[in-house]
Formats: structure tokens, C-alpha cells, sequence
């Protein structure tokens, strides 16, 4: 987010009120108030006005254009800065006002601030009527790189936070805006405080000497101490037997069946597989076994992600890898997609791996997924989601997710996006590499009871509702997906020249138009890109729905983990797809709305992260401390059980990522029921447990 407010200013006479006087909790920075003050609001491509909400509080309602790609305000400290030094979090009331879905962002600045660097921003998305707390955890900042000799990591220790932190005592202004609008929006906001206690996360510390090697035996940081972590080898075996006694004593939720699903509840058409159905007013899954089904699930369950090893020797104190036992945890040549090792492969480690093996002895493949399943039953989880290892998923002891790939197939080359470009869907090796992917399922996954069903891919790049027509125009001639764009164009207007009064082009034949890679004029050919983009959305979702019931009739096809998405490609989704799944990496889905109409939804990802457990990144939505994450946890999927489309959730992931960052693209958060060591976090397994053992009860309020 790089915006640049304009100067802009109104008098808000009567309204502003600047408190800059910390209270004994909080500390208000900007309120709406009966005190006349200095209108300091710059806005760019907004106008903004007092109101009062609806429980008669003073607030701001700040309406924005669609000229700008960050509309919004900005809010300087009336005194230059304000000192948060002491507060761990910007937090924001807002509310969405308007008539449709929107996403605030709130950028909190230090001086330079340019929308990457000295600045943090935080989002949160917002149904009509909505009203949510939108969060801006103040991460750390130091001055001290080590001279550059840490690298290919997401979060790093203090010696080495990097662009994305900031220095809390020099806050010289908030942001507030909306990023890259279709449409105008309207949101209020009633106060913006800074909350929360801050002490310095595990990761840091001044007496590092001498700092490397960073990381022990057991891919822990060396230089800290905190609740859980592993010292000794005799300390890790020990603990197995300990959890051994804990979960015999906690073997899971009374009134469950042998898939998780609700014994004790209504008795429904048992058809041997999972499906969907509409009781009392909300979707469920049914079990096999005909019982309502609420998938509680955790993603990447035994994944053992590895973390690159090479020019990192110095980092890594008694490092495995060297001793007798271990090779089989070292991968030779791992490829990175993103940072650092992009586009190289190089000596990798799973510290993960050797600590099972350390933990659970050599026969560690056979004896540590039984303990999994018994973990998660007492976990009062019932579902072993997306990316899993085989080996544990065909136990067959807790239902499971697989997922189907469309890899193989050429992208279309004017696409975009965070993880590649989007698959040519016209391409017949599309629907090829889906036929291959969903043939090697056969005598596994296919037409087993114990699978729900199948994703496809993962948070793909839909971008917005014209970018594949768009994209398929900048492809080159022998592109399938501009070919097929241009033979619908030929029907319909037969003559180009026809096209060419429409899209006030001038190509000279249809053939000069496939060899163009010019895009158009998207207001004028809006028509006809929304009408391909649809065809192409249709297409996919048609291609990977088929593709799996060719081969698993009885398995659900669950959608391909929105991410990005706008409405025209979930709408497509809703024609093709048993269920609909997001990513939605947010405080809530309480208010979620689903543009495809009545419709069966489940997330695939959610997850909280937190500095206090020796890691260096809190993961996509950051909270204080390990209590704020089990919280946070059970927030989020009791709002998700209360909403009558979900019927699931699944957090991501299993473990923590590897402390030194994983090979594919360097994310180390701290985002796991269990540590690096193969250590539950007792917080947030309360928290399940908790959600667990009343799982059908609250779903069942009406």
C-alpha cells in the first residue's frame, strides 16, 4: 500500500478531539468528540462527516471515490508524534455503513513512511451493517543487521526486523482508506487507541555472545528461554510419555461417532460417505454414517517442513544433519520459489523430522501417527485437512481432505498473482493434468469413506472480475485461452470492424487482433471481457468438478481455497462446487457474506501467531501472547459455527513453521499446536478442546 494523501481540508468544528494523554489501559489517539478541535484530516479521493452512531456516540463517516487506488484520510499527531512505546497494538472501531462488502486498511507511520517501509498496516473486511475492531500490532524495530549476515527469513529477531516494524515512539500519523475500489464505500470510525502491554518477545535479547550459532539441536533459537521449550534429549522422550498419560485421561468429546460426527444427534440418511444437507436452517456435512458432521480441522498435519541449510553452516549448533541417523532428513537440492534462494536449489534440513525420530525412536513413521489421531480426538478436532501426510491420512481414524492439481498445464501468460500466474483452462492439458492428478487417487483417497472430498489447487489468481479476458488479450497468438476469446469475439460481431466501433480499437483483421497484445479500453469492452472472464471461471470449476467424479462419484468437490477472489468468480464457484472454500485469514467470519447466494462454504485456512514462544513471526494475523491466540481461536470458529452457510473450519497449521524459515518461500511463524519439538501448546489446545467438547451444541442454536 503506497498512497500518497492529498492536502486537502475541512472543518470539522466541534467533532475532533485529540487526547494525547496516556490513561492507565489505553491510550486514546484520535476521538470524536464534543470538543472543539483542529481539523487535521487529509483525505485523498474521500469526503468525510460527523455523525453519531447508533447508540448516540460521536463518530466520523468517511465516504471514498473510486478515482484513487488508496482513497481514504490520513490523521497526523497533533503534536508532530505520539510515544506508544508502552502499547502493544493500534486497534480502530469502524463500521461499514455502505451496501456492499469492504476491507478498511489502517496504516500506522513513522517518518519516511511510504507504504512498505517505516510503516504497518493492518485490514480487516467488513459486511454491510458489519462493525468489527480493526488491529495494528506495533512490531519492533532495531537498528542493528548483523551486517547482513541473517537473511532468507519472513520475521527475523530484533537485530534484524527489517521494513515491516516500526519505531512506537515516533507514530507521526494514521491512515485509513481502501485499497484499489471498484466501487464507492462508506465506512465509520468512532476511536482509534492505542492498547495492550508490550514486553520484548522471546526472539530478543542483548547478550547474545557470540550470536551465531543461532539455533540449537532442536531448531529452537539458542538465545532465549521460555514455557515448553525442549533442553535435552531425555527432556523430549520424557514428554512423550507424559502426553501419553494426559490423553488417555482427555480421549475426546462425549456423543461423537467414530467420524466426529454427532452420535447423539438426529439420525439422517446414511449413504457410507460424506455429503451435504440443509437441517434446521443451516448446511451441515453428514457423516457415513447419516450424522450431522461440523469439520473442526487442521491443515499440514505431519508435513515436516524443512528450512534451507546452505550458507547458513555457522547458524545451527550440533546440527543433526552431521550425525549418524539423520540423512534421511536432508533434502539435497530444495528449490525456493520466493526470497533469498528463489529460483535455486540448495542443502535443506527438516529439524521437524529429527526431532519425531529423536522423540518417537527409529520406527517413528509407524509409531507417530497413531498418537496424531488420538491428539487430535482429545483436541476435539474431527478433520485432517489440506496438505497431509498420506501415511497418517490412511490410517483411516479421522475423516481427511485430499487435494487435486491442474499443474501441467500452460498459464496464460499476461496472468499475475502472488503464487503465478492463473492455468490456460482452454488448454486440453488442462483438463489432462487434472485427469493424471485425480488417476493417482485411485486405491487411496478415491471412494474412501473416510475422505470428504477434494480441493483443487490453492489461492489462485483470480484478480478482478475483467483480469483473465484482459490477460488472455496481452498473451501471445498461440495462447488457447486468447484464441478462444477471440473466436467468441468473431461470432458476435462477425466483422471486426464492428468490434472495433465497440472497443474504439482499430485493429486491421481478427487476425491482427490475435497477434496484438495490446489490452483495451476496459470501460468500453467491459461487455464482452466480463462475459469471457465468466466463461473462463465456468470453465475451471466445470473441468476440476468433472475430473473428480470420474473417478471419486462419492467424494465432495470442495472448492479451490479463494484467497483473492472477486464476486464473479465465486459465483462461478457456487454452479460447480458440492462446497465453497476461503482462506480467510481475519479476526472473523461471523458476518461473512457469499456473493453465490444459499450456498455451503468451508475455510480452508485461518490461523493466529504470537512473539512469546522463541519464534520471529506472529504468521498473517498477528495477537499478543499465546492466552490472546487461544482466544482469538475460539472467537473465530464460534463465529463461524453460528453462521448458517459454514461447515467447517481449518486452521493452518499442524506445527510451527521451521525457525529459520521454510525452503518454499521463507514464512517461519509461530502458527502451530505444536512447536518445532513436536511440544502441544496447552493454550490453544484448550481452546479446542473447549470448542470441541460443545461443538454441536453451538452450531444447533438457532
Amino acid at each position: 500500500m503506497k498512497p500518497k494523501m492529498l492536502p486537502g481540508r475541512r472543518m470539522l468544528a466541534g467533532w475532533l478531539l485529540f487526547l494525547l494523554t496516556p490513561l492507565h489501559a489505553d491510550q486514546t489517539l484520535l476521538e470524536f468528540g464534543p470538543v472543539p478541535g483542529v481539523d487535521r484530516l487529509r483525505k485523498t479521493d474521500a469526503r468525510v462527516e460527523p455523525v453519531r452512531t447508533a447508540d448516540g456516540r460521536p463518530a466520523i463517516r468517511i465516504r471514498t471515490g473510486t478515482a484513487q487506488s488508496w482513497p481514504g484520510v490520513t490523521l497526523p499527531a497533533p503534536t508532530g508524534h505520539w510515544d506508544l512505546s508502552a502499547f502493544g497494538r493500534v486497534e480502530v472501531d469502524v463500521r461499514n455503513v455502505g451496501d456492499s462488502r469492504t476491507t478498511v486498511y489502517c496504516r500506522v507511520d513513522n517518518p519516511g513512511a511510504d507504504g512498505v517501509r517505516h510503516c504497518l498496516t493492518g485490514h480487516v473486511g467488513l459486511e454491510p451493517g458489519g462493525s468489527r475492531t480493526l488491529v495494528v500490532p506495533l512490531t519492533r524495530t532495531s537498528g542493528d543487521t548483523l551486517d547482513g549476515k541473517l537473511f532468507g527469513l519472513r520475521g527475523y529477531p530484533v537485530a534484524a526486523a527489517g521494513d515491516r516494524s516500526v519505531d512506537p515512539a515516533n507514530v507521526t500519523q494514521v491512515l485509513l482508506f481502501v485499497s484499489k475500489p471498484t466501487a464507492p464505500h462508506v465506512f465509520e470510525v468512532r476511536a482509534i487507541r492505542a492498547t495492550g502491554s508490550w514486553t520484548p518477545p522471546t526472539a530478543w535479547t542483548s547478550d547474545a555472545t557470540p550470536y551465531f550459532p543461532l539455533i540449537d539441536t532442536f531448531g529452537q533459537y539458542r538465545h532465549k528461554d521460555w514455557p515448553g521449550k525442549v533442553h535435552t534429549l531425555t527432556e523430549l522422550r520424557e514428554r512423550r510419555e507424559a502426553e501419553a498419560r494426559e490423553l488417555a485421561a482427555t480421549p475426546g468429546p462425549e456423543g461423537w461417532d467414530r467420524y466426529g460426527g454427532w452420535a447423539a444427534g438426529p439420525q439422517l440418511e446414511a449413504t457410507g460417505f460424506f455429503r451435504v444437507q440443509k437441517h434446521a436452517g443451516k448446511w451441515w456435512l453428514v457423516d457415513p454414517e447419516g450424522r450431522l458432521f461440523w469439520s473442526h480441522g487442521i491443515d499440514c498435519v505431519r508435513m515436516l517442513d524443512s528450512t534451507f541449510i546452505a550458507e547458513r553452516e555457522t547458524w545451527f549448533e550440533d546440527f543433526p544433519g552431521d550425525q549418524a541417523g539423520f540423512a534421511e532428513f536432508i533434502i539435497p537440492r530444495a528449490r525456493a520459489l520466493k526470497g533469498h534462494y528463489a529460483g535455486r536449489s540448495e542443502r535443506a534440513f527438516s529439524f521437524a523430522g529429527a526431532n519425531l525420530k529423536r522423540k518417537y525412536g527409529d520406527d517413528w513413521k509407524q509409531s507417530a501417527p497413531p498418537v496424531i489421531h488420538q491428539r487430535l480426538r482429545s483436541w476435539g478436532l474431527n478433520t485432517i485437512a489440506n496438505w497431509s501426510d498420506e501415511g497418517v491420512r490412511l490410517l483411516r481414524r479421522t475423516p481427511y481432505t485430499d487435494t487435486v492439481s491442474s499443474r501441467g498445464a500452460p498459464d496464460i501468460e499476461g496472468s499475475e498473482g502472488y503464487w503465478g500466474k492463473f492455468p490456460d483452462v482452454f488448454d486440453p492439458a488442462f483438463a489432462e493434468g487434472l485427469r493424471r492428478s485425480m488417476a493417482g487417487r485411485i486405491g487411496r483417497s478415491a471412494n474412501d469413506p473416510w475422505c470428504i472430498g477434494y480441493f483443487s489447487d490453492n489461492e489462485m489468481s483470480w484478480g478482478d472480475e475483467l483480469s483473465l479476458s484482459v490477460a488472455a488479450l496481452r498473451s501471445p497468438a498461440g495462447q488457447a485461452a486468447k484464441r478462444a476469446f477471440i473466436a467468441d469475439l468473431q461470432a458476435r460481431y462477425g466483422d471486426v470492424t464492428r468490434l472495433n466501433e465497440v472497443w474504439g480499437v482499430r485493429h486491421a483483421s481478427w487476425e491482427a487482433l490475435l497477434e496484438s497484445r495490446e489490452a483495451p479500453d476496459v470501460a468500453r469492452a467491459r461487455e464482452d471481457l466480463a462475459a469471457f472472464y465468466t466463461q473462463a471461471a465456468e470453465r475451471y470449476f466445470r473441468l476440476v468438478r468433472d475430473a473428480i467424479k470420474a473417478v471419486a462419484p462419492n467424494q465432495l468437490y470442495l472448492g479451490c481455497r479463494f484467497a483473492w477472489v472477486n464476486d464473479r468468480a465465486a459465483m462461478a464457484a457456487a454452479k460447480y462446487c458440492d462446497i465453497v472454500s476461503y482462506n480467510r485469514y481475519e479476526r472473523s467470519v461471523a458476518d461473512f457474506q457469499y456473493p453465490g447466494g444459499d450456498k455451503p462454504l468451508i475455510i480452508g485456512e485461518f490461523h493466529f501467531g504470537a512473539l512469546d514462544r522463541g519464534l520471529f513471526h506472529t504468521g498473517l494475523v498477528p495477537v499478543e501472547n499465546q492466552g490472546a491466540r487461544a482466544q482469538a481461536y475460539r472467537d473465530y470458529v464460534k463465529g463461524a459455527l453460528g453462521h448458517p452457510q459454514f461447515v467447517g473450519t481449518h486452521w493452518f497449521q499442524y506445527q510451527d513453521e521451521p525457525t529459520t524459515g521454510r525452503v518454499y518461500d521463507e514464512e517461519n511463524y509461530q502458527i502451530g499446536f505444536v512447536d518445532i519439538a513436536d511440544t502441544p501448546y496447552p493454550e490453544i489446545i484448550a481452546a479446542s478442546r473447549q470448542i470441541g467438547t460443545r461443538l454441536y451444541e453451538m452450531r444447533m442454536r438457532p
